[in-house]
């Protein structure tokens, strides 16, 4: 059998189509016929993991068998029993595969972890958020096949969207009209065919045709030049092509089984500022860091009173959110300059919305304003990906 990455080549949409048509046809006849999708559900993560990524496969098989049952054990502990430092030790537990991945290429030379495999971030997002949903007691409840198809999901796996569990399982346990499913499939075939545009063809004309070229020429010139200005959009817009375009593949894919993964992205260039660009941009990671890390982190900071300044309190959140997220993507120095630069940023927004709310009556709001900040914010994130790309790194320590 071949081995096929997700929405990676035409290969993978035949197998994808011709997998799919059966439970299409079981939705739009008012029928799930759950034996068949989680038969091809494993068929595709056969595919994703077979031949030379099958040592990848092995150990999704282990972080399964180990995330699962610490879901299951603290399910259990919950129901009669709520001590802080038992969540506090399941949701490491939780997240030591993936810490263990994210740091021995630091320590190891560039080598990566036997326990690393394609998807293990955001399938521990799903299992981190189900832990923290547990201890809330808003999941009460849980069947085993249920949360292995919510954290198998394949249409998803490899880079989300990353999904809520009571959500997922709403729409994975009910079977959508007629109508609505038709109105799903209307939006899957749209998403289809501007992932394809965004990833096959934009993506690819920004990636590798043009980056190659404005990287060496900027390599080439060295230091700050209008090339390395050049380099900045184009990686940009190539990060925004390739990862949007995925996304419009995952959610199109979930939509065609009768499930609304939610949307990555909303046109997020059009931000008027940081804040709003955050909340546009890869959403429901945004929204899994805003609603599990920060939300909590500032209800404990209140709660124990140790910031008393609500604006001092907001932005150790800010800080503190966007380091872990630095830290997430990788232990460089670029990723935790991205995370400091995304940090310092919104905090000055958020100081100057405070100033402009002050000062209403004498600050300007119309259509130039208006232009004037999404150009801003767009520069913004576009130097905030030049860092992130790791090129500087290149360009100025590896020479």
């Amino acid at each position: 059998m071949p081995n096929l990455q997700p929405y990676a080549n035409p290969v993978y949409f035949v197998y994808l189509l011709l997998g799919l048509a059966p439970i299409v046809v079981g939705l739009l006849l008012g029928k799930r016929w759950r034996l068949y999708e989680t038969a091809i559900s494993l068929v595709f993560l056969f595919l994703i993991f077979d031949a030379d990524k099958w040592q990848q496969g092995v150990a999704l098989i282990i972080y399964i068998l180990f995330e699962v049952g610490l879901i299951f054990a603290y399910l259990k502990y919950r129901r009669k029993h709520n001590q802080t430092w038992v969540f506090v030790l399941t949701v490491c537990l939780a997240i030591l595969p993936l810490v263990i991945v994210k740091v021995t290429p630091a320590i190891m030379a560039g080598r990566n972890s036997l326990l690393g495999f394609l998807g293990i971030s955001y399938l521990t997002f799903k299992v981190v958020g189900m832990i923290m949903e547990t201890r809330d007691g808003i999941i009460k409840e849980l069947k085993l096949l249920e949360v292995l198809h919510f954290i198998l999901f394949f249409p998803t796996i490899s880079s989300g969207p990353i999904d809520r569990y009571r959500r997922f399982i709403k729409d994975y346990r009910q079977i959508p009209s007629q109508s609505k499913y038709l109105q799903l499939l209307e939006k899957a075939v749209w998403y289809l065919f501007l992932g394809f545009l965004y990833k096959f063809l934009l993506a690819y004309y920004f990636g590798s045709v043009l980056e190659p070229r404005v990287a060496h020429l900027a390599l080439i010139h060295g230091g700050f030049s209008k090339y390395l200005v050049a380099y900045t959009y184009v990686y940009s817009m190539d990060l925004f092509f390739d990862f949007a375009g995925y996304s419009f593949f995952a959610v199109a894919t979930s939509y065609l089984m009768g499930i609304e993964t939610p949307m990555n992205f909303n046109r997020p260039f059009i931000s008027k500022n940081i804040k709003e660009f955050w909340n546009r941009w890869h959403m429901t990671l945004s929204f899994w860091f805003r609603d599990y890390i920060y939300m909590r982190l500032v209800f404990f900071l209140m709660k124990k009173k140790l910031v008393k300044s609500k604006i001092a309190l907001a932005n150790l959140g800010y800080l503190t959110l966007f380091l872990i997220m630095g830290f997430w993507h990788g232990l460089t120095w670029y990723y935790i300059v991205y995370g400091l630069f995304h940090a310092s940023a919104i905090i000055i927004c958020d100081m100057w919305l405070r100033f402009k709310k002050k000062h209403q009556a004498h600050i300007p709001s119309n259509w130039l304003t208006k232009y004037i900040g999404i150009f801003v914010t767009f520069n913004v994130v576009c130097f905030s990906f030049l860092i992130f790309s790791g090129f500087l790194d290149k360009l100025f320590f590896n020479n």
